[in-house]
């Protein structure tokens, strides 16, 4: 007795059998994630580290190589790259295959803990990692453009709202902003008000420091209520700044109007970004290595709806480029062409064989080994891809 002798004797128990194989099929392809190709990312960290007016030099000695040195100790490092700048320092990390990523930042963190010491006392911020590739393109990209407000404005409700609640997603590694056009206050002083006042640039900042608290000064205690007493003098645009008191000449007030401009700007006026010949910013979101892309785009499509009810109806909302939609249409095109074959060998062995039922058997057999493979995919953690497809 053979394995086909069995199914032969038991037709209902091979019809069961086909059955399952088939449901278990359709249930499993509907929950493979979908790719352009196998997932073989490495995990990879970006650290990067700031430091500003410092050389390529000092940031290569000073910043880079204390990392370097602590972040050569953890296990699974693979290969390690720095680009050291201007004022900025980025080292690469890229970990084995069987490294988990979560478990290489905690090391990450824990080595840049330890080289802090180590590091220029000056720096402003400490440095910071994240789990993304540098080398990879981003799956998506958002414009923010409005007709009527300020752009300071829409980058706002780009940084703060949006650009924050997506970086929260699952699989997503970081958001970009692109023209970053952040509201900050523009003093322009002239030199020649300064000079016939003799009035240095570092005063002109100590007043601006000075004019500008928001501290808490204290507590009153009464018999029933302490109210905290606070100093509420922050100053938001260019028109409280302008009769700020600078010095004092001949007994008259300098008032920070009459040494030069103060307007409202941006922090940076010299980065823009454009979308349809106006002027937008652009959020680029990358994908964090491992991660599949179709999934991460939707969950991310799946809150604009939400962006579009916080936000004001006058702020334009878009996707400009989505990675997705290339990989779904070239894993449809392998998919036309896999039932394409099918059809293909079928006719070919109706054609040679020339009789209806004797076609059927092996018509039947071609899509349940197919689909029952679905099923093995699921339990092996394949995806749905040009390569599994073929």
């Amino acid at each position: 007795m053979n394995i086909s002798e069995i199914f032969i004797r038991r037709p209902v128990m091979t019809t069961l059998v086909m059955l399952a194989i088939l449901l278990f099929g359709i249930i499993s392809y509907q929950l493979l994630p979908v790719s352009d190709l196998p997932n073989v990312d490495f995990p990879t960290i970006l650290v990067t580290a700031s430091l500003p007016g410092a050389s390529p030099e000092t940031m290569a000695s000073s910043v880079a190589t204390p990392l370097e040195r602590q972040f050569s100790t953890i296990a699974g490092l693979d290969s390690m790259t720095s680009i050291s700048s201007i004022g900025s320092t980025q080292v690469t990390l890229q970990f084995t295959l069987d490294r988990n990523i979560d478990a290489a930042a905690q090391d990450v963190q824990t080595a840049i803990s330890r080289a802090a010491r180590l590091l220029p006392p000056d720096m402003p911020t400490p440095p910071s990692f994240q789990k993304v590739n540098p080398a990879d393109q981003p799956i998506l990209y958002l414009a923010l453009s409005s007709p009527t407000l300020p752009l300071s404005s829409v980058n706002e409700y780009a940084d703060t709202i949006i650009a924050q609640r997506i970086s929260m997603i699952s699989g997503v590694a970081q958001v970009q902003v692109f023209g970053f056009q952040k509201y900050a206050v523009r003093i322009q002083l002239d030199p020649k008000s300064l000079t016939s006042r003799g009035i240095g640039i570092d005063e002109v900042a100590s007043a601006v420091e000075r004019g500008n608290v928001n501290l808490p000064t204290g507590t009153l205690y009464g018999p029933k209520k302490a109210y905290t007493v606070q100093a509420t003098g922050q100053l938001t645009e260019a028109a409280a700044y302008r009769p700020l008191i600078v010095s004092y000449r001949n007994g008259s007030p300098v008032r920070l109007h009459e040494l030069g401009r103060v307007i409202d700007s941006v922090e940076n006026d010299k980065v823009a970004s454009w979308h349809n010949k106006d002027r937008a910013i652009i959020l680029a979101i990358q994908r964090q290595p491992g991660t599949n892309t179709i999934e991460v785009v939707d969950s991310i499509k799946g809150l604009l709806p939400t962006f579009h009810a916080q936000i004001p109806a006058s702020v334009n909302l878009g996707i400009i480029y989505d990675r997705s939609v290339s990989i779904r249409e070239s894993v449809n095109d392998v998919k036309f062409t896999l039932f394409l074959a099918v059809c293909l060998v079928v006719m070919v062995i109706f054609l040679f064989l020339r009789n209806l039922s004797a076609t059927v058997i092996p018509s039947m057999a071609l899509p349940m080994s197919i689909i029952g493979t679905f099923s093995v995919m699921y339990l092996l953690g394949y995806s749905v891809d040009n390569f599994s497809l073929t």
